[in-house]
């Protein structure tokens, strides 16, 4: 099979695309990975170069050794995903200590993977470790993310508190909550390991000043996922600019009874009084 014709692929640049429709992808800002399947591996293998030069991670990830994994190109622009993949993205081969990546299909006019690279690959080795069906790690400019992340403090608990509040569906899309990683430079091992520690307690990471960090099993729960705190988020900045306070809101009694009837835990430590 053609890869450009792979299902995987053609999913891949869809969701990519449907970022960039969100507005979420600026110039060559985000990006995106997925942990592929051995048996859609092997349906592209014949496309596949095995002679490509061996380059550092930059950190260590042993749980993905041998594993391929589809990834956006460094510098590049979702709006061109769709228009010219072969030049945008890339599939790349992971070696067997897990250190080291080559690149097998994709990128022809040079270039390499993201630089948030090591971010991807560390993250989707925890929920890997936690769940084997977690395949996908999305990088985006959500907004509203970013603007809440200049007026709320940097914890855990408020913003999963108050995005929960926002719309009745968020603490059923994300019961866990979400972690907040106070900004940092992007693209090094700092960033990747801060990320890695909440992404063993949630499947959304906050980066200040930044984005959203999204892990999932599927493009699209994880593009679902990402859409419905951006949502939540746009909501806050909507309530927040007609006034500072709210006249009602969703209760603690009322998050216990959607818990309960929604069959989801509602950790604790967000069900404050305030």
């Amino acid at each position: 099979m053609k890869v450009l014709n792979a299902p995987f692929v053609q999913g891949f640049m869809r969701m990519a695309d449907d970022g960039w429709q969100q507005g979420w992808h600026e110039r060559n800002g985000g990006n995106l990975s997925y942990r592929i399947r051995t048996e859609e591996i092997e349906s592209v293998r014949e496309e596949l170069k095995k002679d490509g030069e061996w380059k550092e991670i930059g950190i260590t990830v042993p749980a993905m050794a041998g594993e391929y994994f589809l990834v956006t190109g460094s510098g590049k622009y979702f709006r061109n995903v769709m228009r010219d993949p072969e030049d945008s993205i890339c599939i790349i081969e992971v070696d067997q200590a897990g250190e080291k990546y080559r690149i097998c299909w994709g990128l022809v006019n040079g270039g390499r993977p993201t630089s948030e690279l090591p971010s991807h690959l560390m993250n989707l080795e925890v929920k890997k470790l936690q769940n084997e069906k977690y395949r996908v790690v999305y990088h985006c400019h959500a907004t509203n993310i970013i603007a809440l992340t200049f007026v709320l403090p940097l914890k855990d608990e408020v913003f999963t508190r108050e995005l929960w509040e926002m719309a009745t569906e968020c603490p059923v899309v994300f019961p866990d909550g979400v972690g907040v990683v106070e900004w940092m430079v992007p693209g090094g091992r700092e960033i990747a390991v801060a990320t890695s520690e909440l992404m063993k307690k949630y499947d959304v990471a906050i980066w200040a000043h930044h984005g959203m960090f999204c892990a999932g099993e599927d493009f699209d729960l994880t593009f679902g996922l990402a859409h419905t705190v951006e949502k939540s988020a746009e909501i806050l900045v909507k309530m927040l600019s007609m006034r500072p306070d709210k006249l009602q809101t969703i209760t603690v009694q009322n998050f216990k009874d959607l818990a309960r009837d929604f069959g989801v835990t509602l950790p604790e430590k967000f069900l404050y009084e305030k």
